[in-house]
């Protein structure tokens, strides 16, 4: 599904990308982890457009992409939910999600499965979005990701300031969007453990570098957790 190649990037004289090599599969769960400021946000970006790359290529659904406008990516099947989650703040929950929708034709209705995945959202749709709790606006920018009905859900680090409560919710979702087989889940998380319970296949980043990968339930027998450790 998704096949990163060679990747460099660059932030002036900065080489921040380093020969990046990635594959995300359709049902499985990659899960990208290392420390602060060793490229994994700088990697996604460059997967949605939001960064030229310097070298390499991007392909999705055997296209190459890495040309493509961020708008291009996400008609093409690429979710994406950023760090800091960035809903619109001023808006409702209801609104929030017709922004997923916004290169859909008119009139598209918003996918009644997404209240099934998270309830509470169905529960505040006239509620502003920033009148919302840190873990229910994180659910909101999940479900936004969802609502056209992605190939590929990119999410960087959906754990970040959320209640553990909401963490667990956040993890069955995944699992459970992963399970359905067609479509692939790209995850980047400092969170060890949620990690290692999610992860089919597994990436170590270190200085903009993938210094380590394999399977998921390889993890703690190849010394991960020492890894990404702080």
């Amino acid at each position: 599904m998704l096949n990163i190649k060679g990747v460099n990037q660059y932030y002036g004289g900065s080489h921040i990308l380093r020969d990046v090599n990635l594959t995300a599969e359709p049902g499985k769960v990659t899960v990208i982890l290392g420390r602060n400021g060793v490229g994994k946000t700088t990697l996604l970006k460059s997967l949605m457009g939001l960064v030229p790359i310097k070298t390499g290529s991007i392909e999705f659904d055997g296209k190459p992409i890495h040309n493509a406008t961020p708008y291009q990516r996400a008609r093409a099947g690429i979710g994406f939910v950023p760090q800091g989650r960035e809903i619109f703040a001023r808006l409702t929950v209801e609104e929030n999600l017709r922004m997923g929708l916004a290169y859909k034709s008119a009139g598209t209705a918003i996918p009644p499965h997404l209240y099934e995945l998270f309830p509470v959202l169905k529960q505040m749709l006239g509620r502003r979005g920033g009148d919302l709790s840190g873990g229910q606006q994180q659910q909101l920018a999940i479900a936004r990701a969802l609502a056209a009905s992605p190939k590929l859900l990119v999410l960087d680090e959906p754990t970040e300031g959320i209640q553990p409560s909401i963490i667990k919710d956040i993890g069955r979702v995944i699992r459970m969007l992963a399970d359905k087989g067609d479509m692939g889940i790209l995850l980047v998380e400092q969170y060890y453990d949620f990690a290692q319970e999610l992860a089919d296949q597994y990436l170590v980043m270190e200085r903009g570098e993938v210094i380590a990968r394999g399977a998921g339930k390889d993890m703690e027998a190849n010394g991960v957790r020492q890894l990404v450790a702080i």
